[in-house]
C-alpha cells in the first residue's frame, strides 16, 4: 500500500500586523526585529479561534483535492493553543467541515506538532486500513502571548496549515524515513497556558500562568545542537545523500538559528524554504504553510524530496523525508 500526500493547503488571517505597529504598544522597532529574527510582519487573529483558522485550512485542502469532507476517515490536528481542553481542536473541525465519518483528536507537542502528527497518521493509515486523512498544524498564539513582553511577543504569529493523506495500491509512496525525540527533562524551556492544582481538598491557591513563557537562549541553544543530529540522522534512515534532498522544510523561528542550522548541517542555505519573514513563528503550523505556499508558488516540484523538520517545547523535536 502507498501513502501519498496528495493536497495542501493553508490559511491566514486577514490582519497583518508589522513590527511597527509592535513599537507602538512595546519598547521595540522594525531593525530590532528583523535583526534578531528575520521577521518583518505577522498574521494576528482579530477574532478567529484556532478551530476557524483549522477548518478554512481544511476546506482549502479538500477544494483542491476535489473532495468531499464526508470521504474522511480522521482528522488529527497539532495545536498547543487549542480551543479548549475538551472538547478536541480536531473535533469542532469536524463539525464545521461536516466531516461526519471522520474520528479526530489532537495531539501535543509545541513547534514540533505537525511532525509528530504526520508520524502518527502515517503509521495509523498503515496499521487501520484507512484511506483518506486529513493532518493539520493549527495555532492562535496571540492569545497565549503577553503582549508587554518584546522578546516573545514580536515572533509569533497565527495560522493554520495541513495536507491530506491518502492509501492506495496504485500510490507512489510519500513517506521515506523518520526521526522523532523528545526530552521532557527540559520542559520548562517553554510553557504556556499552565493550571495548577485547584480544589476543595488542597489548601493551596496556585497561579496560573497562562502567558507563554520561553527561554529563549535555552531554546536556541538546544535547536543549534539537536535539529542537525535529527537531520543528519534522518537523512541516513533514508539511504539518501544530502544532495538528493531536493528542500528542506523548517520550522519558522528564527532566520539566524536556521541559517545556523544550514551550516552545522552543510545543507546550502539556498535549500532551506522560509516565510518568516511575512508570518513570523506560527509553532505547529509553520512546516504545513510553508509547504503550500511552496507547492502553490510551484517552488515545489512533482517528484521532489522534501525534508521537513521541527523542533520546540517539550523539548521536542523530529524529521520526516517525503516524496511529493
Amino acid at each position: 500500500m502507498g501513502i501519498k500526500i496528495t493536497a495542501t493547503g493553508h490559511y491566514l488571517p486577514s490582519h497583518i500586523v508589522t513590527n511597527d505597529d509592535l513599537a507602538q504598544i512595546m519598547d521595540t522597532s522594525d531593525e530590532w526585529i528583523q535583526k534578531r529574527t528575520g521577521i518583518a510582519q505577522r498574521h494576528i487573529s482579530t477574532g478567529e479561534n484556532t478551530s476557524d483558522l483549522a477548518s478554512k485550512a481544511a476546506e482549502k485542502i479538500l477544494e483542491n483535492r476535489g473532495i468531499q469532507a464526508e470521504e474522511l476517515d480522521f482528522i488529527i490536528l497539532a495545536t498547543m493553543t487549542p480551543d479548549s481542553l475538551a472538547p478536541s481542536t480536531a473535533c469542532v473541525v469536524q463539525d464545521k467541515i461536516n466531516a461526519s465519518k471522520a474520528f479526530c483528536f489532537d495531539i501535543s507537542a509545541a513547534c514540533s506538532g505537525f511532525i509528530y502528527a504526520l508520524s502518527m497518521a502515517n503509521h495509523l493509515m498503515r496499521s487501520g486500513g484507512y484511506k483518506k486523512g486529513l493532518v493539520l498544524g493549527a495555532e492562535t498564539m496571540s492569545k497565549v502571548i503577553n503582549w508587554q513582553d518584546r522578546s516573545t511577543a514580536v515572533l509569533f504569529g497565527d495560522g493554520a496549515g495541513g495536507v491530506l493523506l491518502e492509501a492506495s495500491e496504485t500510490l507512489t509512496e510519500s513517506f521515506i524515513a523518520e526521526d522523532l525525540h523528545s526530552d521532557g527533562t527540559r520542559h520548562l524551556a517553554l510553557v504556556a497556558d499552565e493550571k495548577g492544582v485547584r480544589n476543595p481538598f488542597f489548601p493551596e491557591q496556585p497561579k496560573d500562568n497562562l502567558c507563554l513563557e520561553m527561554d529563549g537562549r535555552s531554546i536556541f541553544d538546544f535547536a543549534i545542537r539537536n535539529v542537525p543530529e535529527t537531520i543528519n540522522q534522518v537523512i541516513a534512515n533514508s539511504n539518501l545523500k544530502k544532495e538528493d534532498i531536493s528542500w528542506v522544510i523548517p520550522h519558522q523561528a528564527n532566520i539566524r538559528l536556521i541559517q545556523a542550522i544550514s551550516k552545522k548541517t552543510k545543507i546550502p542555505i539556498e535549500k532551506f524554504g522560509m516565510n518568516i519573514a511575512k508570518t513570523g513563528n506560527t509553532s505547529a503550523g509553520s512546516i504545513p504553510i510553508l509547504l503550500d505556499q511552496m507547492i502553490m508558488n510551484q517552488t515545489i516540484q512533482t517528484g521532489d524530496i522534501l525534508l521537513l523538520t521541527g523542533f520546540g517545547g517539550g523539548l521536542t523535536w523530529g524529521s520526516i523525508t517525503v516524496k511529493i
